[in-house]
């Protein structure tokens, strides 16, 4: 019975330790709040995090990354430009360094938007933090939700680009 016990106790620790490891070094839990990445998240879906991802500099155009905006909120938001790169936008088309870039994610809201555009228009020179230059500086991502019309994100001044260590 004891040696039953003690193994108990050693599957238990060693259980703990692998969370522990696993959130500290290779993923973490996220739950989505909200809907400006619907229809690709929905609110309150369950997500897990990869860390190993930004450690190693494989943040690219298309990924969907969480940041914190501040001490109190994270957001979940898709990549559209990274360092270096010239986005812009004409009349919902996105042009990433002046290709035309297909955004099939986008299907869904732009069969139901409101109004004629479900983006706009606008140039990474116009993102703050872009310093009103047209290329993405160093070590910042111009993010959006995919449900644009209803998304907080580098569009708007309070968020702008997001630097690399959020």
């Amino acid at each position: 019975m004891q040696r039953e016990i003690m193994e108990g106790a050693e599957a238990f620790a060693v259980g703990i330790l692998i969370v522990v490891v696993v959130t500290k070094f290779i993923g973490e839990s996220y739950t989505v709040s909200g809907s400006s990445m619907y229809p690709t998240f929905q609110d309150r879906n369950k997500v897990i995090v990869s860390k190993i991802s930004k450690s190693m500099n494989h943040i690219d155009n298309g990924d969907v990354v969480v940041f914190h905006e501040d001490s109190k909120r994270d957001f979940i938001k898709r990549v559209i430009g990274t360092p270096g790169d010239t986005v812009e936008y004409k009349g919902d088309q996105l042009y990433v360094n002046n290709k035309k870039v297909s955004e099939r994610y986008l299907d869904y809201n732009k069969k139901h938007k409101q109004g004629q555009y479900l983006t706009g228009s606008f140039k990474s020179s116009q993102i703050k933090g872009s310093n009103g230059e047209m290329n993405i500086p160093k070590d910042k991502y111009l993010v959006l939700g995919d449900k644009r019309q209803n998304s907080v994100d580098s569009r708007f001044y309070v968020v702008g680009l997001i630097d690399k260590k959020k």
